[in-house]
């Protein structure tokens, strides 16, 4: 059989077995895209909580810092830690 022949047994709906391969081939490929993208779009979501969460404890941190230092409970350690030379 010719490529003309398969070609338009193919158009009249027809599958070839080599067709169908390459068509497999061509699902097997997408799903495991989509596995792969599911795996990588948890990851990064995990890793952008946990960077929430630093840049969270460093305000709470820093608030603390700054509460300490207007009730003046640590100010003189506050202020050396920050370099700040206001005397």
């Amino acid at each position: 059989m010719e490529a003309d022949e398969i070609e338009k047994f193919e158009d009249l709906g027809y599958v070839m077995s080599g067709s169908r391969h390459k068509r497999m081939n061509a699902v097997r490929l997408r799903k495991e895209n989509q596995v792969y993208s599911a795996e990588e779009k948890q990851a990064l979501a995990m890793f952008n909580y946990e960077e929430k969460q630093k840049r969270e404890h460093k305000v709470i941190a820093d608030f603390k810092e700054l509460i300490a230092a207007k009730l003046g409970g640590t100010s003189a350690s506050a202020a050396g830690e920050r370099g700040d030379d206001s005397d």
